[in-house]
Order: structure tokens, then C-alpha cells, then sequence
């Protein structure tokens, strides 16, 4: 099946790349970062204009190859650390570090995203970097709820926000799934793009694992995907 939004956002999300990696170059003494357009969505044959984003390409004159149209200041170098390690690993199906749980890796790549965007472990939300196994982890670490109630109890990490606070969103923030509103979380993913669009709404895109994604539709998701879910978002504390 087709997801529409995405060949609208083709030019953008290869935008967001070039961004995204020259600013992790550049925190590194303008080392050379190789570049790749990673989309782990359904492509579109419709192309209408693009609207603004908060990753600073804006209109229907950003170029797929150049900077122009890009406001650097846009990613914090956390966030951009963040997401080169979401753009590196999006598709990574073992880690020697962290393990790969089969089904269920979704929050054990978020949380190793956090710790990319420099999030210190605790005694909640810890791994064992020594050993490689995925289970060695606590189940903030790797459970879609236990890592909501982990973010619940430490305001100071993360503010819930639901879907009717789309405007509230951030690149880089989390967002979680309850596919059945039972009240749990079922799938857990990265913000990659928030795009405020001409008519006025919000569309946020997602990277995750299980299934693999770089950069999927929450409204596909939660309409196509897994009619009647339910999204909401931990808004990521600078």
C-alpha cells in the first residue's frame, strides 16, 4: 500500500539528512560524514509543495543536493548527535554493544539514541555495556511501558505530551504507540520531522526498530497501520 506522504517529503527528509550529519562534522573538528538518503517508508507518485519544518528547510525551493534553504541553528548538537545515530543504525539487525532483541528492539534503539544524545545512565534506565546481551538492561531500557513509567517519574528527563500537542513536538523527541488504547505502550520511536503543513496541520515523522524505519507517518501509523491507535510524545528536555 502507498503511504501518501511520502514522496512529498522526499526533498525534505534528504535535507534533514545533509543537516543533520554536517552538524555532527563539524562537532568533530569538520571530519567528512558519509552520506546516504535512508527511508524506511512506502514511496508515493504525488509531489505537491513542500511547507515548513522544523528542521529549518522551508518551501518548494529546497534543493535534495545543497544546503540552501537549511538554518543550521536548527539541531541542537545533542539532537544532531541523536539523529546520525538514528540514520546510522535505523536498519542495524545485531549490535555488539547493546544486542538486538528479535520483535522488540524498538526501545532498546531509542534508548540508544538517548545515550547518543548524551543522556547519562541511572539506576532505572542503565545497560551492560560489557556484555552485549539485550536482556543485561533494565526494563526501562528496552519495555515501551516500563519506559513510560521510567519517564513519569523523572519530569526533569521528559514532558508527556499527547497527540493534540503536535505543536509541542521537537526532532528528537520520543513518541509511543498503544495500538489497542489499553492504556500500555506497544512500539516506541525517534522524531525525525515535524512538518507544519499549508492547511495548517502537523505531520510527525518517526525512525525506530521492529519494524525498521527512518522515516514513517505517526498518521499512517496510527490509520493505515493500527486503525484506532493511539500516539503520544515524551518532549526531550535540552
Amino acid at each position: 500500500m502507498t503511504n501518501p506522504d511520502q514522496h512529498r517529503i522526499f526533498r525534505r527528509r534528504r535535507a534533514l539528512v545533509l543537516a543533520t550529519a554536517a552538524v555532527v562534522a563539524l562537532l568533530v573538528g569538520g571530519a567528512t560524514v558519509g552520506l546516504g538518503l535512508a527511508v524506511g517508508q512506502r514511496a508515493s507518485t504525488s509531489d505537491t509543495a513542500a511547507a515548513d519544518t522544523t528542521t529549518g528547510v522551508a518551501g518548494d525551493d529546497a534543493d535534495e543536493t545543497s544546503d540552501d534553504g537549511l538554518d543550521w541553528s536548527s539541531l541542537s548538537p545533542a539532537v544532531a548527535a541523536q539523529l546520525e545515530y538514528v540514520r546510522e543504525h535505523w536498519d542495524a539487525t545485531e549490535s555488539d554493544e547493546f544486542g538486538y532483541l528479535d520483535e522488540n528492539d524498538c526501545v532498546n534503539f531509542t534508548s540508544q539514541s538517548l545515550l547518543a544524545r548524551g543522556w547519562e545512565p541511572d539506576d532505572e534506565w542503565w545497560y551492560d555495556e560489557e556484555d552485549g546481551d539485550p536482556y543485561a538492561s533494565s526494563d526501562a531500557w528496552r519495555s515501551s511501558t516500563a519506559l513510560m513509567w521510567y519517564l513519569e517519574d523523572h519530569p526533569e528527563r521528559a514532558t508527556a505530551l499527547t497527540d493534540d500537542q503536535r505543536d509541542q513536538v521537537k526532532v528528537g523527541d520520543i513518541v509511543q504507540f498503544d495500538w489497542d488504547d489499553s492504556g500500555d505502550r506497544d512500539h516506541t520511536g525517534i522524531v525525525t520531522a515535524v512538518i507544519h503543513e499549508d492547511d495548517g496541520s502537523i505531520s510527525i515523522h518517526y525512525a525506530g526498530h521492529t519494524d525498521a524505519t527512518w522515516d514513517r507517518s505517526v498518521d499512517w501509523a496510527i490509520t493505515v497501520d493500527h486503525p484506532g491507535g493511539v500516539a503520544s510524545y515524551w518532549s526531550i528536555a535540552d
